[in-house]
């Protein structure tokens, strides 16, 4: 190589080399997707609203618990119009289990823009997609790429983990600045591309199934394999580098079973914070003893009640973990300001956070 050709190739600035990399490893990519792409079910159709619902379901939760849920919430709600119309309580029964419940009511929420502003579509791009109820730029990115086939970014944390590898990059990944760049990088590459959608949905397999986190990935079987810096340079294990987290908050609970003629007291709690508008057991802080409970159920009026123990369970939040102690009470009056219901009715009706089910039970 002459001198001008290796100043050139020198000078070169990282962006654009990373640009370039990507670009050529893209095909590779799209033809081990093509073989080795599991045969789920939101994949067959390119309908907007199953993509939409499937995004929105997969938010912080496996694959395979999702695929429990996905086909029974179409069979009950098809479509915009039928999700928009629907009782919110119906529509957070039928999410019961996949946890973070505010997934479900942005859903819901919007279907109702979608069928008021929008004549029962999806806007089709990520611009409008953002303006939503409840999406933010990775489902924007994701739908709009899918459904529509624009070079939209869609960058969560298998993305990352996947760029920080093939790039050798030990830059903390948890930094927006380092997001925002991955999202320009991506950008760069899919406007070369004939289906950004595919590569985008390429991505998140290899991020599902060969670039894992959290141990060894399954570097033989990468597409990237012979132009990953990190497998080159022995770091596949080490990267991505992350902020230590910060440790949950402990918090110690009292859950009480209030019984009264074969039916069971819930509460629905406030609409903001952890739980927020759902029903659950009445619950209190610090692990009360049987006199500040007694002292509790005397403030409603209910005197001489039998309490026996029922138990405890810990439940883990992504930011802090209950450490709960259950006491089954049977009273002779129900306690006002609770829903008192049947066993059948809880199953059916209300739909129960996971922190209880081990009392419901």
């Amino acid at each position: 190589m002459g001198k001008a050709g290796e100043q050139n190739r020198i000078e070169e600035p990282e962006t654009a080399v990373r640009i370039r990399l990507l670009s050529k490893a893209a095909p590779l990519l799209s033809d081990w997707f093509g073989k080795k792409g599991r045969p789920l079910p939101w994949r067959a159709v390119k309908d907007p609203y199953r993509i939409l619902v499937s995004e929105t379901m997969l938010q912080q939760t496996r694959i395979e618990t999702v695929l429990r849920y996905y086909e029974r919430f179409l069979e009950r709600f098809p479509d915009f119009e039928s999700l928009a119309a629907a009782d919110e309580e119906t529509v957070l029964k039928l999410w019961e289990g996949l946890g973070y419940y505010s997934r479900a009511r942005n859903l819901k929420k919007a279907a109702e823009a979608c069928v008021r502003d929008h004549g029962g579509r999806l806007p089709e791009t990520a611009e409008g997609l953002k303006k939503l109820p409840g999406i933010g730029d990775y489902t924007a990115g994701a739908v709009a790429s899918l459904a529509f086939g624009e070079a939209a970014p869609a960058v969560d944390g298998n993305v990352l983990r996947i760029l920080a590898r093939f790039f050798a990059d030990e830059r903390d990944v948890t930094v927006p600045a380092v997001k925002k760049e991955a999202a320009a990088l991506l950008r760069s590459v899919l406007e070369t591309l004939p289906d950004p959608g595919v590569f985008n949905e390429a991505l998140m397999e290899l991020g599902e199934i060969c670039c894992v986190p959290n141990g060894r990935p399954f570097c033989r079987s990468c597409p990237f394999k012979d132009s990953c810096r990190a497998m080159a340079l022995g770091l596949e294990e080490d990267l991505p580098l992350r902020g230590a987290p910060k440790p949950r908050r402990i918090e110690k609970k009292t859950v009480l079973l209030l019984h009264c003629g074969g039916r069971t007291a819930l509460e629905k709690r406030p609409d903001k914070g952890l739980l927020a508008g759902l029903y659950g057991f009445p619950i209190l802080d610090g692990w009360l003893e049987r006199a500040d409970i007694r002292a509790f159920l005397e403030s409603y009026g209910a005197r001489g009640a039998e309490l026996k123990e029922a138990g405890g369970a810990v439940h883990v939040f992504t930011h802090v973990e209950w450490y709960m102690k259950a006491y089954r009470i049977e009273t002779n009056e129900p306690l006002p300001g609770y829903i008192y219901a049947e066993a059948q009715e809880i199953r059916t009706r209300y739909a129960l956070p996971s922190a209880f089910k081990y009392f419901a039970e």
